[in-house]
């Protein structure tokens, strides 16, 4: 499927996502929204695609809204008299742009690869895995001219790096090295940006080696846990761990251990 503002390929069970407006440094317009979205319905529909890499072609990763887009979005709807939604921006007819990387059944790595600003920012906090290129820098600057990150960047981020860090980042809306994200735990690696795509495929080719169904629930359990006090987390998490597979799929997961690792073929053998 052919896409105007994205390219989405897929090579042995890895997705590849890349954002493909590098003459406007991949800023988030209408239509890159409504081709996430659209992309992501694919992947989700097509059980070959295990993990999803995303990052932006050029020298940038995404950075932000692109304000002309949005500018002349504003201009058509008070010609037609339609109210402004103000953070309703981000969010296409279809779904939200974030929420569709994040409740994407798969794992999906940011590698970001340059400036990731503003709503760049906002889809990296939306992916499950962020590494970053030694070259790159990451942030918040909405505050800068007044505004405020409109797409869940006051939600995610805080429950990512905790409270405090980020009010240091929004208040201050100053972009972050590469190293100063991997200290406060906003990315989870820094790669040289030589090596960027290669080190997210390491990571993406190890998932692959796990069971689909158990990173689906993972992912689901992590990220629904998080918003529910612990009794009731721990008591989702047993429930949907108990329905999370046919007793085939088990044991379809368990020969695969044991078919690589000595250790798990003795624990499973002595189960049956």
């Amino acid at each position: 499927m052919k896409y105007e503002t994205i390219i989405l390929d897929r090579k042995d069970g890895i997705g590849y996502l890349t954002l493909n407006r590098p003459d406007r440094a991949n800023t988030i317009s209408l239509q890159l929204m409504h081709d996430v979205v659209s992309a992501m319905e694919q992947v989700e529909a097509d059980p070959e695609y295990r993990v999803v890499i995303l990052t932006g072609a050029g020298k940038h990763f995404c950075g932000g809204a692109d304000l002309r887009d949005f500018a002349e979005r504003a201009q058509q709807r008070a010609a037609s008299g339609a109210e402004h939604k103000g953070s309703g921006d981000f969010v296409t007819p279809q779904r939200d742009i974030f929420s569709a990387l994040e409740e994407s059944r798969v794992p999906v790595i940011a590698a970001i690869n340059g400036a990731a600003m503003g709503g760049g920012c906002e889809i990296a906090l939306a992916c499950d895995v962020r590494v970053i290129s030694d070259a790159a820098t990451i942030g918040l600057p909405e505050i800068r001219f007044g505004a405020l990150p409109a797409g869940g960047g006051t939600q995610r981020l805080p429950r990512l790096i905790g409270v405090g860090i980020a009010k240091e980042m929004i208040f201050s809306g100053l972009p972050w090295t590469p190293e100063e994200a991997f200290r406060v735990g906003l990315v989870n690696r820094v790669a040289p940006a030589a090596e960027l795509i290669k080190k997210c495929e390491e990571m993406a080719r190890v998932y692959i080696e796990r069971a689909a169904y158990a990173l689906k629930t993972a992912k689901q359990l992590i990220n629904r846990g998080v918003e529910l006090p612990l009794k009731d987390a721990l008591a989702l998490e047993r429930k949907m761990i108990a329905e999370m597979a046919t007793p085939e799929e088990r044991k379809k997961a368990q020969d695969q251990a044991a078919a690589t690792q000595k250790t798990y073929a003795r624990i499973f053998e002595k189960r049956s």
